[in-house]
């Protein structure tokens, strides 16, 4: 990374192993989803790390669910910034039952939850899938040895 003075590729990389790690224990995520106008727009979630993806919910009516409904590009991260995971990828609005069922207990075993399915009703709330088309995480502390990219297959 040019002016940053980070070392070149090699020694010191984060392994995926360590993201998912943070992926799966973040108790708050940043999502930034880009508005009609093409402004940014950037609001915490909950979020599951479930089946090889970011699982969240929001209102169909949030800007949110309609940003991604617009243009499903967005980024998570982690909540914290000392050794934060970025995933970029595309918003998979889901409405399958089943799997609605999964993610609802998959979130109520993350969050010490008790919700039911009304919380992931398809007539008024939206569940998104977001699977990493590229991830980017480091470690403050060793900046010039950690910054990694994973890609992965659209």
């Amino acid at each position: 990374m040019p002016g940053y003075g980070v070392a070149p590729a090699g020694d010191g990389l984060l392994t995926w192993t360590w993201a998912l790690e943070r992926l799966r224990s973040s108790h708050a995520y940043w999502l930034a989803t880009t508005r009609p106008d093409g402004g940014p727009h950037v609001m915490p979630v909950w979020a599951m790390w479930h089946d090889g993806a970011l699982w969240f919910s929001c209102s169909l009516g949030s800007r949110k669910t309609r940003n991604l409904l617009a243009e499903p590009r967005c980024v998570l991260t982690t909540e914290n910034p000392r050794e934060p995971v970025v995933v970029e990828g595309r918003a998979e609005q889901v409405t399958d039952l089943a799997t609605l069922r999964t993610v609802l207990d998959v979130e109520n075993a993350k969050y010490g939850t008790a919700y039911g399915m009304d919380m992931l009703d398809p007539a008024a709330n939206a569940c998104f899938r977001v699977r990493p088309a590229t991830a980017f995480g480091l470690i403050e502390a060793e900046f010039t040895t950690s910054p990694t990219r994973w890609t992965f297959d659209a």
